[in-house]
């Protein structure tokens, strides 16, 4: 069975209740008469509720109701944030420069509104000491608590401990902010 409605000849039951092209009722009428109004009005006989108990057909350019369909999917699809999982590497003995600029990726990351997995990478003679680990990505997440939550608790992997941070901001959130201070920005060059 298809997604597509049934239209004109396909529509395969006795009567139907019409409902004209401006939404107004035209009540219950034979498959015959509905399809000769259509054919007068030069439009389309659409079955729109097909299950309703006698089935709702409406009178409406099928090919036009497509395209307009098709184009407001179209446009959801643009708008729709896309959840974007960014990874940071990080080892148990890290220098705390190098753990500040980690924390940095991770605050910038977050501040776009992506997700962060946090993967810290054991070898050797680090993997019996996977405490060193833990409190490495406890650390960080309590430097960067007020951008993002804890998704998922860290847990050990085979080598890697994975932790997974979400931001309190949604992604289009961000996006909006982002482009409102650009523009404060362009307002703000302009009148320099």
């Amino acid at each position: 069975m298809s997604a597509e409605p049934r239209i004109n000849d396909r529509i395969r039951v006795p009567e139907v209740r019409l409902v004209g092209p401006n939404g107004e009722q035209v009540g219950i009428v034979p498959i015959a008469k509905a399809l000769e109004i259509a054919r007068e009005s030069d439009l389309d006989l659409v079955e729109v509720a097909p299950t309703a108990r006698p089935p709702v057909a409406r009178l409406m350019d099928y090919g036009k109701f497509k395209y307009e369909s098709a184009m407001k999917a179209r446009e959801a699809r643009k708008n729709q944030a896309h959840t974007v999982i960014k990874e940071i590497k990080l080892r148990p003995k890290i220098d705390p420069h190098d753990y500040e600029t980690k924390k940095g990726h991770v605050v910038r990351f977050l501040k776009a509104g992506d997700k962060v997995k946090v993967t810290i990478m054991f070898r050797g003679r680090e993997q019996s000491r996977p405490e060193l680990g833990y409190r490495l990505l406890q650390r960080l997440a309590d430097d960067v608590e007020e951008l993002g939550f804890v998704e998922s608790r860290p847990k050990q992997d085979g080598r890697n401990m994975i932790m997974v941070i979400g931001p309190h901001k949604k992604k289009a959130e961000a996006k909006a902010e982002r482009a409102a201070a650009r523009a404060r920005q362009d307002s703000g060059s302009a009148s320099a």
